[in-house]
């Protein structure tokens, strides 16, 4: 048989083994455009179906671009930036020049001042180790910003290929559908969902008789959230629109959980403001710091929820962390599930995330 890419994820089809990548019936060859079952599940039924590839195979497919020619585009998640960094970018992709790209800018409050946030974008890619020939802030899901970035691309891309990559969950596939669309008409090329892993090999769309657009596999962050809850609680963690921040009054020894999945707790310090930006679905709780364990042991998943069945089976025990903030507004950020964000600084907190998870303290974004 001769080699058949999946229209929607990039892998090669094969007919013979149904729980490999790739494998479609014999039947679907005959269609103009071939999917994989995997996709077939995912398009029409919302299912997603595990596949056997390890994290470094990922990397290893990203590492092709470092030995051909072409612009890179990198698709960051603003609400989860910490998680949607690649480390060593540069090094995968070779001397090949890099644009920036923030996506998600609907989800985050209209409040947001975009030039302070391209400038907070610079200096993150700075600190990754990553030289950016220029950033863009778009909404994939509404089409915000891709007018002005599809001619970015054009200008910058000189006639060579152009890759996209990013980590699981950025909405690459969403990206690229959005780009097409604007420039042939043309929707749903390629499968999107809420899951990661969804693009399995390089999908190719042709830009013009020499070069190629390339949607590239996402890459996995396992301190991600996303990798540690069901796909019912993925969708109930992911922002939809735009976040609506939640202001608590904090005094010494109280205690916030954001469902059961993750907990602040105000160790020491006056009375305080925290701003929480999370999903609008999520649920928060407060609770005073000596009752939290019990809250915690006897209503996981019924008062504190996400988790939900499923999600219990997998999740790691909640990992405490230790932090001081200091006097400068700070966000204490949950890779994957959002920020708080502390005003006036000076204060202790405990946070409690599960085991793996990334927590980390950042100037604040607001």
């Amino acid at each position: 048989m001769e080699d058949i890419k999946c229209h929607g994820c990039g892998v090669e089809i094969q007919t013979s083994d149904p729980k490999k990548p790739g494998y479609a019936p014999k039947s679907a060859l005959e269609r103009d455009d071939v999917i994989c079952k995997r996709c077939f599940r995912l398009k029409h039924y919302n299912e997603v179906q595990d596949v056997p590839y390890q994290d470094e195979d990922f990397l290893n497919m990203l590492n092709q671009i470092s030995k051909s020619r072409g612009l890179v585009v990198q698709l960051v998640d603003i609400f989860d930036l910490s998680g949607s960094f690649i480390p060593g970018l540069q090094r995968l992709t070779g001397n090949n020049p890099i644009l920036l790209v923030g996506n998600k800018m609907d989800v985050l409050p209209q409040s947001v001042n975009s030039n302070k946030l391209k400038q907070w974008l610079r200096i993150t890619a700075k600190e990754y180790g990553l030289k950016v020939e220029d950033i863009h802030l778009i909404s994939a899901q509404k089409g915000t910003g891709m007018e002005e970035l599809s001619q970015a691309i054009d200008n910058h891309r000189k006639g060579e290929n152009v890759y996209v990559v990013g980590t699981t969950n950025v909405g690459k596939s969403t990206f690229i559908n959005q780009l097409i669309h604007q420039s042939s008409g043309v929707t749903d090329v390629i499968t999107t969902s809420y899951f990661p892993g969804t693009t399995l090999g390089f999908i190719d769309i042709p830009l013009d008789h020499t070069t190629s657009l390339y949607d590239t596999p996402g890459v996995i962050h396992r301190h991600q959230m996303a990798h540690y809850v069901s796909d019912r609680d993925l969708k109930h963690i992911t922002p939809r629109k735009e976040v609506k921040p939640k202001v608590y009054q904090l005094n010494e020894g109280q205690t916030l959980f954001f469902g059961g999945l993750a907990r602040l707790d105000f160790t020491s310090g006056e009375r305080s403001s925290f701003i929480c930006y999370l999903s609008n679905e999520m649920e928060i709780h407060r609770t005073k710091l000596e009752k939290a364990d019990d809250l915690y042991k006897n209503h996981l998943g019924e008062l504190l929820t996400p988790p939900d069945e499923e999600t219990r089976k997998e999740l790691p025990p909640l990992k405490a962390q230790d932090f001081k903030i200091p006097g400068e507004k700070t966000d204490i950020v949950f890779s994957g599930l959002g920020w708080v964000t502390v005003p006036q600084g000076k204060v202790s907190v405990t946070v409690h995330a599960p085991e793996g998870v990334k927590v980390s303290l950042r100037q604040s974004l607001i």
